[in-house]
Parts: structure tokens; C-alpha cells; sequence
């Protein structure tokens, strides 16, 4: 399989599962697969069959990062689909646990949608948009009573 082909096919294995989170959430389906590491076992197996073939450039870069390491690699076709299927990889890890934390904290689905498919196009910034929404969420309900407890107005 060629590098074009191997890039291409890195987002189309984690693509379907994107859609589940988005738009499917809170079905049993999503929420077992929004638990699992086997999304990720495809994409990562793109990324093997990318990085291989460039592995002394690849180590160079990372053991040893610089941005010409990184330009030189980045110039090879499998050292740019690797990088490609490596970021895939991450951006479907972020956007599990992402999904996860939003289930537990009950963030709701049309709050998390446009987040998630900001991850995907830019994961930093829908993971900081995350993060802020997240603690917000916690500082909220850490000011509000639980059930049982009587409220602060009614002591």
C-alpha cells in the first residue's frame, strides 16, 4: 500500500468512530467503545506501517528534536503519514476521554459535538475549550448542594 494511501486510510479507520461520539452519544454502543483502547489498535497499525520504513529518521526527531530533524522527516512521505496517523491516534485518544469525562460530568451532547469536532480538526484548542468548559462544570457543582444536604439558604 502506498503512503498516500496508508495517510488517507489512518483517517478513515478512525472516522467512524468520531461519528459514534458525535453523534451518537449516550448509546450503549458509543459509551463501550468510548471505553475501549481498540479504536485506537487500526490507527496505530497504520502508524507502524508508516514509521518502519523511516525509523533512523524517525528516532533522529524525536530523540533528538529539532525543527531541521523534523523538516527532514516531515519531507519523507512515510515520516510525514507516520506523524499524520500519529496525531489520528491521539486526537481518537483525546476524544474518548474527552466523551467520557463529558458522560460522567453530564456536559451536555450539543455542548460536546462542536468540541469534539474541534478536536479533531484542532485538537489544542478543542482540548482547552474542554478543559475550561470541565472545570467550570466541577466548580459549579461543587458550590451546589447534594441531594439530602440542605442548601446554604435554608440554614
Amino acid at each position: 500500500m502506498t503512503s498516500s494511501a496508508l495517510f488517507d486510510l489512518a483517517f478513515y479507520l478512525a472516522a467512524p468512530f468520531w461519528a459514534l461520539l458525535i453523534l451518537a452519544p449516550g448509546r450503549r454502543w458509543t459509551d463501550r467503545i468510548a471505553a475501549s483502547p481498540l479504536p485506537l489498535v487500526p490507527v496505530i497499525a497504520v502508524y507502524l506501517a508508516l514509521a518502519l520504513p523511516v525509523f533512523p529518521q524517525l528516532w533522529a526527531a524525536v530523540s533528538r528534536p529539532d525543527l531541521a530533524g523534523f523538516q527532514e522527516l516531515l519531507a519523507l512521505d512515510d515520516g510525514a503519514g507516520a506523524i499524520w496517523a500519529q496525531v489520528i491516534a491521539w486526537d481518537l485518544f483525546l476524544g474518548q476521554w474527552m466523551y467520557r469525562e463529558a458522560r460522567a460530568l453530564g456536559i451536555h451532547p450539543l455542548v460536546m459535538g462542536p468540541l469534539l469536532v474541534l478536536t479533531i480538526l484542532l485538537s489544542p484548542l478543542g482540548v482547552l475549550a474542554f478543559i475550561g468548559i470541565r472545570a467550570g462544570v466541577r466548580a459549579r457543582a461543587r458550590r451546589l448542594p447534594s441531594r439530602g444536604e440542605p442548601s446554604l439558604a435554608s440554614r
